[in-house]
């Protein structure tokens, strides 16, 4: 079986099994984030919250740096949180 990092990295591993394959792309990246767009964003976390490799989908973007767009049911900013503090993490580990 495969380690989380590997199929992380493995995306034939894991997108067959993404329940966003079976909708529009269009949806996983609105044009802003209000009004519509806030609609949007709330769908595509919707369909995130029941796909099995959503974990799976999130590590990948967070490791490729994706910018844009809802991975594993994060948007832009709450992956840049998520980031954020893995540096700081990773910081406090070093000095430790």
């Amino acid at each position: 079986m495969e380690t989380m990092k590997q199929a992380t990295w493995n995306y034939e591993y894991w997108r067959p099994r993404a329940t966003c394959k079976d909708y529009d792309p269009a949806l996983f990246f609105p044009v802003g984030v209000t009004g519509d767009a806030e609609l949007q964003i709330k769908s595509a976390k919707m369909v995130c919250g029941h796909c099995p490799v959503a974990m799976q989908c999130l590590e990948f973007a967070l490791r490729t740096n994706q910018e844009y767009g809802i991975w594993g049911g994060k948007d832009e900013e709450e992956r840049r949180v998520i980031r954020r503090m893995r540096r700081q993490q990773r910081k406090l580990a070093v000095a430790s």
